[in-house]
């Protein structure tokens, strides 16, 4: 599979059409001709169902290049579904983005990742051990995955980078408008580490509700396995924990999270635990899952104080 420049773009930038339908004609359009030659009624055809919108690749097509000089101007690189440098587990899901659009560098396609994730007010507790199990992966040889929001994400993002290796953040906006802005260092962080921030958001797009539930299908559509580290009853993090769940993904609850005794911010998670998510207590539990090694993060170093170190805090 190679890219087919733009017309990848406007197959982007159809409305109407879903993800997965978008794929659908990326297997079937290998050029822009082909596409723009087709009248509504083949298209139906091809996806079997009613458009719901008028169908307009002229103007999808006319998006597409504003995209492209966006991306070129600022910065952005990025890959379409049917390129060899397009994710391989994330090509997998049932529905993924037909074009990724990134800064920095995609992820070693060699390289195991997880997904690391949980609510934006954690405890003290699962924020470190956010930060701590990120670390230890990362220093295992495992990179972190999650979405560059407050709380757990941002501590599984920073634990990594502490841990050596390259972090990747998943975003529900375009990847040069950071959301929230509070993050926008470590954004710069993300992508130092020699990581991404990843979207499938062309550039210019705000943030929006909508976009965090699709987002998170990503999330752990680029990942061997999914940790929730804490999560109330209603928290964008089951959802992850959903889309781990269809995608075939290992699915684990930190142990701060897993028992009752976390009050309402950890109910999502301690239900998760007893459905049968297995309980992780260390980086160790899941690289040995993984026949992989801890490396040199386990030190016994204590998590609250390796957090503070890494966000220069004098405890």
């Amino acid at each position: 599979m190679t890219d087919c420049g733009l017309l990848d773009l406007t197959l982007a930038r159809l409305s109407g059409v879903s993800p997965r339908e978008k794929v659908r004609l990326c297997n079937v359009f290998d050029s822009e001709d082909g596409l723009a030659g087709k009248s509504a009624v083949e298209i139906e055809a091809v996806l079997g169902r009613r458009l719901s919108k008028p169908w307009n690749p002229d103007e999808a097509r006319a998006l597409a290049e504003r995209d492209e000089r966006a991306a070129k101007l600022r910065g952005i690189g990025w890959v379409s579904w049917r390129s060899p440098s397009y994710p391989p587990l994330l090509r997998e899901i049932y529905d993924p983005p037909v074009v990724l659009f990134f800064r920095g560098r995609l992820p070693d396609a060699e390289r195991p990742l997880a997904a690391v994730v949980g609510t934006r007010k954690p405890s003290p507790q699962a924020a470190a051990q956010a930060f701590s199990v990120s670390r230890d992966l990362a220093a295992g040889g495992v990179s972190v995955v999650s979405g560059l929001a407050l709380g757990v994400d941002a501590m599984a993002h920073r634990g990594c980078v502490e841990g050596g290796l390259p972090t990747f953040a998943v975003l529900g906006s375009a990847v040069d408008e950071v959301y929230p802005a509070s993050n926008r260092q470590l954004a710069r962080s993300v992508i130092s580490s020699g990581g991404a921030l990843i979207s499938e958001y062309p550039p210019g797009s705000p943030p929006r509700k909508w976009n965090f539930p699709a987002r998170n299908r990503i999330v752990s559509g680029l990942s061997r396995g999914v940790l929730i580290v804490q999560a109330p009853e209603k928290s964008g993090a089951l959802i992850t924990a959903r889309f781990a769940l269809e995608q075939n993904r290992e699915l684990w609850v930190a142990s701060c999270g897993a028992g009752e005794t976390g009050g309402p911010d950890s109910v999502g998670t301690a239900r998760l635990a007893e459905q049968g998510a297995e309980v992780v207590y260390s980086a160790s539990d899941i690289l040995g899952m993984w026949d992989m090694k801890a490396g040199g993060g386990e030190t016994g170093e204590d998590p609250a104080s390796m957090l503070a170190r890494s966000l220069g805090i004098t405890l």
